[in-house]
């Protein structure tokens, strides 16, 4: 036996140091910059060459063939890596294969184009998704009323829906009206509803939100986060029903509108009430408030769950990290009433000791959607014109990092499903 392990040796030796051909980016806590290891994975499909993500291998690592020019721009972004030979990675990929090995390989082809749906006036409070796309190098366009409108939806692969009121109550800020911020808003969202022949805010942001179903159910990516999650479902439950008062359209809501509400056009949600009080932040009691979360900034958190990755990889894709427990952080749609959600939707996140889900998936025709409570994950709760979160402080953020799982996810080779 000892014979044969060192003619082994002597052959290997003869052949030389092995060829190194791959790249390996870890994504565990080896990692000094999480968040632009995945701009960096982004870069690479720029420039048409395919990406290895690891499902479940060291936090969810990347690897790709080596390259000078590719090992040049991993130096200048600060991201660790590692290169190694055809040998060491087969190996590694051997691993994963293991039947019993929780582990998957995704195959990641395409440049997604991405679309944020944002306000052409200046808003009062940032985004978490173009401060983490910015931060990453990841490029998008910003969109709006009008754009979708004008049918380009179907330019994009990936449509994100951040700090957004579709129900035309202008976010329920009624008590800042008189901030320029506001009325510029106003003045916005009332000239495009004008342009489009719509007499009435609620009337564009139902006709916009419909139009992005159409995206998903036609195959799109959708993400949202904070009011957008809850604001976009209870818009299109009250289809036909006047459910903004006096205040923000000049006319009295249906007293009626509760029972009115058609649940089987939402996407997540289900059951909910929604808030008849026009001078109050919530829409409904889809998100838990303060008093009924009990929580504070010290005690904070939720868990991801851990999914097949083998069998589930869209899950699996959506909560790769190098951490399970997870900082909670607030905004005006923090979380999520368990008993509130359909039974067909994925729930990814949770806080179990209070019942309320953080982070949840599912599909629509051909589409898939996620929603994310809260506003910032590395600001506990930003408040209205706060500076914006800086993260090159943060470049390891948990948090965030939920946020560019989704973004890489459309670039993802369509797997057959298993049966």
């Amino acid at each position: 036996m000892n014979k044969i392990i060192y003619s082994l040796a002597f052959f290997f030796c003869l052949l030389g140091p092995a060829k190194a051909a791959q790249v390996l980016v870890p994504m565990d806590e080896t990692q000094k910059d999480h968040l632009k290891s995945y701009g960096l994975a982004y870069w690479i499909l720029q420039n048409q060459m395919e990406v290895d993500w690891l499902l479940n291998y060291r936090g969810g690592s990347f690897s790709f063939q080596h390259s000078q020019k590719i090992e040049n721009e991993l130096v200048v972004r600060g991201i660790t890596y590692s290169v190694i030979s055809d040998a060491q990675y087969n190996s590694i990929l051997a691993q994963i294969a293991n039947p019993e090995a929780n582990m998957d390989i995704m195959k990641l082809e395409k440049v997604p184009k991405i679309a944020v749906y944002s306000p052409k006036t200046k808003q009062p409070w940032d985004d978490a998704v173009t401060l983490v796309l910015t931060y990453a190098e990841i490029p998008y366009d910003i969109v709006y009323d009008e754009e979708i409108m004008d049918g380009n939806l179907p330019k994009y692969d990936w449509l994100h829906l951040h700090h957004e009121d579709f129900t035309g109550q202008y976010g329920k800020f009624y008590n800042y009206r008189n901030t320029s911020w506001y009325r510029a808003q106003q003045q916005e969202a009332e000239t495009i509803a004008k342009k489009y022949g719509f007499a009435k805010v609620s009337q564009l942001k139902l006709n916009v939100a419909k139009k992005m179903k159409e995206f998903v159910v036609g195959g799109g990516f959708m993400f949202a986060m904070c009011t957008a999650t809850d604001t976009y479902d209870i818009t299109l439950a009250s289809e036909g029903i006047d459910i903004v008062d006096v205040m923000y359209d000049g006319d009295a809501l249906d007293p009626q509108a509760q029972q009115k509400l058609d649940y089987s056009k939402t996407f997540a949600f289900k059951d909910f009430k929604i808030s008849m009080n026009p001078y109050e932040p919530e829409y409904s009691n889809i998100d838990n408030q303060d008093f009924e979360r009990g929580l504070t900034e010290r005690n904070d958190f939720f868990s991801l769950f851990t999914f097949s990755a083998k069998w589930d990889p869209i899950p699996t894709m959506l909560t790769q990290n190098h951490e399970k427990t997870i900082k909670g952080f607030m905004g005006q749609t923090t979380g999520f009433k368990k008993q509130l959600i359909k039974s067909d939707v994925t729930i990814m996140g949770e806080t179990k000791a209070i019942n309320e889900v953080r982070y949840i998936n599912g599909t629509m025709g051909k589409g898939t959607w996620t929603f994310y409570g809260g506003h910032d994950p590395e600001d506990y709760r930003h408040l209205v014109e706060e500076e914006p979160t800086d993260l090159t402080l943060h470049p390891n953020s948990p948090g965030y990092r939920l946020i560019l799982n989704n973004i890489l996810f459309p670039a993802a080779k369509k797997k057959k499903q298993k049966t």
